[in-house]
């Protein structure tokens, strides 16, 4: 539908897109409404198609479910539709043991987690899909959002090609956004992350650009002297980390000063050990 009730006045689809284009409104963040059944409906705006109103739970048996889920899968459906796949929302999968929140194609699915996940859960439902030969491709909502310190529970959405090396898929329902960080290295003993990211919009154009981006990957800077006091800080404050290396090193008997200074200076993939420990347990 190209038009909807916003206040109880009937605004344009295409007026509507317009005003976001240009700076003036943010991408349904208010509360359009169907002129027939009142019913709430969402904006979808495409790089090659006239923008459109959606009906916002125009699929069965979501009720319940978190409005961000709604929208990210509705929106992730419709830009895959528009780039060629025939994708379906909430397909049950293996004997009904899984529910694709998007089957883009009889092999490929994605799963939209917004939601705290464990990994024991995790790892059940990805083990299930590759019993049946579909891969499942996850993107986190903004509760796991990735940010300059890397969590635990992140660690599972985290995964790895050539291109991109170590990535991060990210969506963002508000701006229509599919969000790709990339590149992705950790500190060798701090929580801190560096990586690249590139954005891309969920419709017919930005998902074809997402199968075929290639970057450039960038050389991260590292400070040596700055990881190496973090731990001397760590070890003083009787940290967790500080704590176990500090262990280890009298274990070992050696000081931190007479550690190798190679160690502070070797990036590492993100929460794998860090390197001092690393170091220490080979020694």
């Amino acid at each position: 539908m190209y038009a909807a009730l916003l206040n109880g006045k009937l605004v344009l689809a295409k007026s509507e897109a317009y005003l976001i284009t240009i700076g003036q409104k943010k991408i349904n963040y208010e509360k359009y409404c169907c002129p027939h059944c009142k019913k709430r409906v969402i904006l979808i705006v495409s790089q090659k198609k006239t923008a459109f109103f959606k009906h916002f739970r125009s699929v069965d048996n979501l009720l319940g479910e978190k409005e961000e889920h709604h929208t990210s899968k509705l929106l992730l459906k419709t830009a895959l539709t528009a780039a060629g796949f025939d994708a379906q929302v909430e397909i049950p999968l293996a004997e009904r043991q899984l529910r694709a929140d998007v089957l883009a194609s009889p092999k490929l699915a994605f799963e939209v987690q917004c939601a705290p996940l464990s990994e024991k859960e995790f790892n059940h439902r990805h083990s299930l899909y590759r019993q049946i030969g579909v891969k499942d491709i996850w993107i986190v909502g903004r509760r796991h959002y990735l940010n300059h310190k890397i969590k635990k529970a992140q660690l599972i959405f985290m995964r790895e090609n050539q291109l991109w090396q170590s990535y991060y898929l990210e969506i963002d329902p508000m701006n229509q956004l599919l969000r790709l960080k990339y590149n992705i290295v950790q500190e060798p003993i701090t929580r801190v992350v560096y990586y690249q990211t590139q954005e891309f919009l969920l419709d017919e154009i930005g998902i074809k650009e997402f199968w075929r981006y290639q970057p450039n990957l960038k050389n991260y800077q590292l400070n040596p002297t700055g990881q190496k006091e973090y731990l001397r800080q760590q070890i003083k404050q009787k940290s967790k980390i500080g704590l176990q290396i500090a262990e280890k090193l009298y274990q070992k008997r050696i000081s931190l000063d007479e550690l190798p200074k190679s160690l502070f200076t070797k990036w590492r993939r993100p929460g794998e050990r860090n390197t001092i420990e690393q170091y220490l347990d080979q020694t």
